[in-house]
């Protein structure tokens, strides 16, 4: 019972670390004062996309084929790019995140399809007892986006907000250019 939690939770918190999930929640953390929502919005998304991975296992790309994951995930974060670097210019607080919950939540659901971790999460479920690897998977990713999150915002109190919307923008433009690929 134990190996069918520790061993999804490690080995997915090791893969997920440096993921575009997490540097897109580092980004939106930048953006909001509001962490609960953001957190919740995140968790909700992997509690999804995992949660199906180890619900269906292996089916998950032949429900939603691979290729419109890719286009859907890069259009989301070249549009939360393009929306950052826009909005960058027009001040401090027109930078805030409106809704913290909605933009972590789809971001990461998009982000997440297809994603490593969530095709590590359905074999990790084929092995080991399902509900355990669920726990162990959340687990990791819940701990990890809450230190994200919070870097983030520690981050954006010593770095200048414009520099770090800039840095923001760039960041997801180029995530979304790279799941062209």
């Amino acid at each position: 019972m134990i190996q069918d939690i520790l061993i999804p939770f490690l080995a997915i918190g090791v893969a997920e670390l440096g993921d575009k999930t997490q540097l897109a929640v580092f980004c939106l953390a930048s953006k909001t004062k509001r962490c609960l929502q953001l957190f919740l919005g995140v968790l909700l998304a992997f509690i999804l996309a995992d949660g199906l991975a180890v619900v269906l296992g292996s089916y998950i790309t032949e429900i939603f084929p691979m290729e419109y994951i890719k286009i859907g995930s890069g259009i989301i974060f070249i549009a939360f790019g393009v929306f950052t670097l826009i909005n960058h210019s027009k001040g401090e607080k027109k930078c805030e995140i409106k809704t913290p919950f909605a933009s972590g939540f789809w971001l990461i659901l998009f982000s997440e399809m297809g994603d490593k971790t969530q095709i590590a999460s359905a074999l990790f479920a084929a092995r080991y007892n399902p509900v355990f690897v669920l726990v162990g998977v959340l687990s990791s990713l819940a701990v990890l986006s809450l230190m994200v999150i919070y870097l983030g915002r520690f981050v954006v109190t010593k770095i200048n907000k414009k520099t770090v919307s800039i840095f923001a923008g760039i960041s997801f433009v180029i995530i979304g250019i790279a799941c062209f690929y």
